[in-house]
């Protein structure tokens, strides 16, 4: 597929005159200052001129270089990355029409590596995500045709299997990252998963069957966008939520958007991010146990404190807070049991980090780490990157970058492409202290923990 050369990129270029090995090198002496080994060569750099993608801490540092080298501030944006869209197509919805439509794309999607090259920029275009919200939000339920005369019958006892399954993979993910289970996922799917939805059962198994069908489709989703492939999960995330039509599950299928929300956020898509989150709690209301509804909530303020709105974010957290009040009133499914107070207060303190808000964003923060079981391995290094940079925020050097380190010590968390970006993140914020000696050691034990991570997978 042919590109449009990235106009923006060759403009700032030209000023600074540089060249693209002169850039190349400029990138790598950064990183290695940060304690990263980033790799980039010139060829790479002619790529990023021809239009190709770019993680977004491989542009962060392009910026902070080219912003030393021409004495003004430069943004990602300035250099044509993730806010234009003239050498980026918009990846399709394709909300499923059938059943059978949905199972064979979620057949297809099963062949497709989540490790396979994939920029971290995913363009949808409004339209064709207004149109898949408003299918699930009036879709009617396509129900269960039960008793099929196919050879092979269908019990509990298989549906127990594949949620069990599923719950052995989920805790692969949280301790792993994403990664580590997806391959062995998808053929579990492909070959012991969706040859049951086509076999004969009765409306009670079939109903509890797509249900944890839809459990693994989601998982499969969260794994390919924890090593960064969004394209995937996305694709895997809006045939999750066909699947939950399938059996009028507005939970679940709420829970999806909630998903999609927090990756549309996560790729600063703030307007989607929002819009999402909000159909999730309006699709779920009535339908949903107060749990799920602090979930929903929750989704709707971080993706509002993201896009700076602080008075309808402190709206959306009073809500989800009220919401998980309730919170044992309600009888929830096993796949929500993860979300307890400490997940709550993680959420929460993305919101309050994002909206600069620096002491409720270091209490919350530090609640949160205080609070979060050790076995949730990534979700605690999340929040201890969190409290690291609103301890940063305070003007907390030596806290932050202790707070940081300790993140890093926890090892398994660094096999998620999201956890990393958390800390060259944290890299780029600190750089300023470069030479502070704390910040130098912080930097190069995250280059010996990236390292030791390369030679565990070799």
């Amino acid at each position: 597929m042919s590109r449009e050369p990235n106009a923006p990129l060759i403009a700032v270029m030209d000023e600074a005159k540089v060249s693209n090995k002169g850039l190349a090198k400029r990138m790598t002496d950064e990183a290695a200052q940060r304690g990263i080994d980033l790799g980039t060569t010139h060829i790479a750099v002619k790529r990023w001129r021809d239009g190709a993608g770019i993680k977004p801490e491989t542009a962060a540092l392009m910026a902070d270089v080219l912003s030393a080298k021409l004495g003004r501030h430069v943004a990602p944006g300035d250099l044509g990355f993730f806010h234009h869209t003239t050498s980026s197509t918009p990846e399709p919805v394709g909300y499923p029409g059938t059943v059978p439509d949905v199972l064979s794309l979620l057949d297809g999607l099963t062949h497709q590596q989540a490790d396979a090259p994939a920029s971290e920029q995913l363009i949808v275009a409004d339209g064709d995500l207004n149109s898949a919200v408003l299918s699930w939000m009036i879709g009617r339920p396509d129900g269960i045709q039960a008793d099929r005369p196919t050879p092979r019958r269908v019990g509990m006892r298989d549906v127990r299997a594949v949620r069990e399954a599923a719950g052995l993979f989920m805790q692969l993910d949280f301790k792993y990252g994403g990664g580590h289970g997806h391959k062995a996922l998808r053929h579990y799917f492909r070959e012991d998963v969706l040859p049951l939805l086509d076999a004969s059962y009765s409306e009670k198994v079939g109903t509890a069957l797509f249900g944890a069908a839809a459990e693994i489709s989601q998982l499969l989703a969260w794994t390919a966008y924890d090593v960064g492939n969004h394209k995937l999960a996305h694709r895997y995330l809006t045939s999750t939520l066909r699947l939950s039509q399938v059996i009028d599950d507005r939970m679940f299928g709420a829970r999806i958007l909630g998903n999609l929300s927090h990756q549309a956020n996560y790729l600063s898509n703030h307007a989607q991010a929002i819009q999402l989150a909000r159909a999730a709690v309006e699709g779920a209301k009535g339908r949903a146990t107060p749990r799920a509804m602090a979930l929903n909530s929750a989704m709707e303020a971080r993706a509002l404190s993201n896009a700076g709105d602080g008075i309808a974010a402190a709206r959306a957290m009073k809500e989800a807070e009220r919401h998980f009040g309730h919170a044992d009133a309600g009888e929830d499914p096993a796949w929500l049991g993860y979300f307890d107070e400490a997940e709550l207060m993680g959420e929460l303190c993305h919101c309050f980090r994002d909206l600069k808000m620096r002491r409720e964003a270091v209490d919350q923060a530090q609640r949160a780490v205080d609070s979060t079981d050790p076995k949730y391995a990534r979700t605690l290094g999340f929040c201890r990157m969190v409290l690291a940079q609103s301890q940063l925020l305070n003007g907390e050097l030596e806290a932050a970058v202790t707070t940081a380190s300790l993140a890093v010590d926890g090892g398994d968390s660094l096999q998620s492409t999201r956890f990393q970006r958390y800390i060259t993140d944290f890299q780029t914020e600190v750089s300023v202290h470069a030479t502070n000696p704390t910040v130098a050691d912080f930097n190069e034990k995250v280059h010996a923990a990236l390292t030791r991570l390369d030679e565990d997978d070799d």
